[in-house]
């Protein structure tokens, strides 16, 4: 990504090139079904699954890319569209085997998180 991305100043050097490097590879996984889970929760200590309100997206993934204008990172694919606000992100993890997980702060006590897992052949 030849271009500035606007992070969250706190956030680490390493934790930025991890989000860039997972942006920069995410080619591989298009054409593979997408499942995306995002949830709102006030605690950023207790990410309480039974106190999270939770919305669901699956999706053959078709396209990403990085909208300079609003520093937002998308996901694009089959009439549906999604996007991580860069300047927001404060985590990001990968738990698992194409399973991927971004946490963005939107206030005080606002967050969302968001977790992507690739149904990826290889």
């Amino acid at each position: 990504m030849g271009f500035f991305i606007y992070f969250y100043a706190m956030i680490s050097d390493e934790l930025k090139a991890n989000i860039i490097t997972f942006f920069e590879t995410i080619d591989k996984y298009y054409g593979s079904k997408t499942e995306i889970t995002s949830g709102l929760f006030s605690k950023m200590d207790n990410v309480n699954a039974a106190l999270t309100t939770w919305n669901l997206s699956e999706f053959n993934l078709i396209r990403s890319a990085y909208r300079n204008n609003g520093g937002k990172f998308m996901f694009e694919g089959n009439g549906n569209y999604f996007e991580i606000a860069s300047e927001k992100l404060i985590d990001f993890k990968h738990p698992g085997r194409h399973k991927f997980e971004f946490i963005e702060q939107y206030g005080e006590n606002v967050f969302r998180i968001t977790k992507i897992r690739f149904h990826y052949k290889y």
